[in-house]
Order: structure tokens, then sequence, then C-alpha cells
């Protein structure tokens, strides 16, 4: 089966299901029964389906292109890479664990991430999701990024308790203002899809040019398939069997090493934040392509 084929037919039977994010006013308005699927071809080819080219807030799948920009030994010393098991704006584990996250995909980690990256976070990473998905007209939803920055508390509350511990390096409304526009990008599944090919080509861009090494690129997918939908994640791996990364927008973008790139959309969420139609999507592709890191 092709592959335009085959999205089209996971498209019509995929079933839209739970709600859209209630705690950001400007994502609780979207309908949560709407649905697009992407997937890019090594060679950038895109099939897709749905609303694919429909741009939405990407939130935390920034996460895992903030990783690729920022990762490195330095990093791994002040965040850890290992599955939270607890909700993704906790504070629990902070206590007890001295301020360092569990991993750079809950929020706290993802705080320190853009906190690494420091003044310009945002803008660095709107320019390489312009430049890796060759569209140009990407940018942020300030009414997003505002809701976001209006009802941030606890993520205000997760950054100071680690500044707390010295694991800040940045003013706490800097990385917070950084925080929320990198969340708060409005992208489609197809740009999505074409902008996380660097890892399913172990590390090499759009351009020809190397972002990471292999072993980098290895590195980032695997936290990706142990951390990256949250509470989840084992879920994910068991039902998907890929590296992915969602965000309560309704997005997950998924990565097939050496084959392709796949984003899906849709903005009804479960219990942990993971889009309901979005799992049943990528579970679908892995079944009927048997294409699977297992």
């Amino acid at each position: 089966m092709e592959l335009q084929q085959l999205v089209d037919r996971i498209a019509a039977e995929v079933m839209p299901g739970g709600a859209s994010a209630d705690y950001i006013p400007a994502l609780a308005r979207v309908d949560a029964r709407r649905f697009g699927m992407a997937v890019a071809t090594l060679d950038g080819e895109v099939s897709g389906a749905g609303e694919y080219r429909q741009p939405f807030s990407i939130q935390s799948i920034s996460k895992a292109f903030t990783l690729a920009l920022a990762v490195g030994d330095e990093l791994w010393e002040r965040v850890g890479r290992e599955p939270s098991g607890s909700p993704f704006n906790s504070l629990v584990q902070l206590e007890t664990e001295n301020g360092i996250p569990r991993n750079p995909f809950i929020n706290a980690g993802a705080l320190v991430v853009t906190d690494h990256l420091g003044p310009g976070a945002s803008d660095r990473l709107l320019a390489f999701l312009r430049e890796e998905s060759g569209n140009d007209t990407i940018g942020i939803d300030e009414e997003v990024a505002k809701s976001e920055l209006d009802h941030g508390d606890r993520n205000r509350a997760l950054a100071h308790f680690m500044a707390s511990y010295g694991n800040m390096r940045n003013p706490v409304d800097m990385v917070l203002h950084e925080y929320v526009r990198q969340c708060s990008i409005a992208m489609s599944c197809a740009d999505l899809a074409k902008s996380a090919l660097f890892l399913a080509r172990h590390g090499v861009r759009n351009d020809g040019e190397r972002l990471l090494g292999v072993s980098g690129a290895k590195r980032v997918n695997a936290v990706m398939l142990t951390c990256g939908t949250y509470d989840a994640a084992g879920q994910f791996a068991y039902r998907v069997g890929l590296p992915g990364k969602s965000g309560v927008g309704g997005g997950i973008v998924a990565v097939v090493p050496g084959r392709c790139a796949i984003c899906v959309w849709g903005p009804g969420l479960d219990a942990r934040g993971n889009s309901v139609a979005g799992v049943d999507a990528l579970d679908r592709f892995t079944t009927l392509t048997g294409w699977s890191v297992f």
C-alpha cells in the first residue's frame, strides 16, 4: 500500500476522543474532533490527510527540538534521562531529587533546557523550524503565548524551586518568557514532520549539514521513546513502538529512524495530556506498515 493510500485509510478509520486542554483558555476553544496526519519521507516528500496543513500550537513538541539544539554533556549534569512516572507539571520529584528534573520533557526539565539555551532561545528554535520545514511563515501565536503566561503559575513555581537549588542560570522571568514563546509556535503536521526528519536521518538536517552526531540523534530518539509522552510513555511504546513527543495542543511527532517522520494532530486529549486520535493513528500506522524500532 502506498503511503498516501495508507494515510487516507488511517484518517478515515481513526476516532477522535477526549477533550481539548482546558487549563490554557486559548487551547480550550479548539474543537476536539479535528484531525490531521502527515508522513514525510527522507527525501522530504509529504503524504497527508485531514487537516494536515492546518497550523496548531505545538506546545511540548517544541521540547524535542530544543533538546536537540542543547544536547551535550553539560546539559545532562542539570537534567536526568529517566521516565518521571508523574504528571508533566509535578513538583514532587524536584524536592526529593535536589532540583534536578527527571528528564528534559517534563515541564521542569524543559525549563532547564530553555535556560541552558539562554536569551533568544525561542527565536533560535523558530529559525531552525523555518529552515527545516522550508516554511518561513511559521510564527508564534501571540494569543496562546499570552494565555499560557497568564496561567503559568505552576511553571513559575517549578522554575523558582529549581532556582533555589542553583539549577537556573538566567532570571526566571526571562526563562518563562522564552519557554512560553517556544511552546506557542504554530505549525502544521506537514511542517512538523519535515522538521523532525533530521532525527530519522540520524542527525542530518534537510540541507545536508549535520546537527547531531549519530550517537546524539540516537540519544534524543531514546529519550523521546522513554519520556516523550509524559507518564504514559510505557503505554505509547507498547502501542506505537516509536520515539515520539506529544504536546497538549494535540500534536504528536514520531520518528521511524532511516525511513520517515510522522506528525498527527487531534486536539482531544486523554487524562495524561496525549492526543487520543493521534495515538490511535500512530498505532494503526505502525501496525499496518510494520515500521517500528522493535
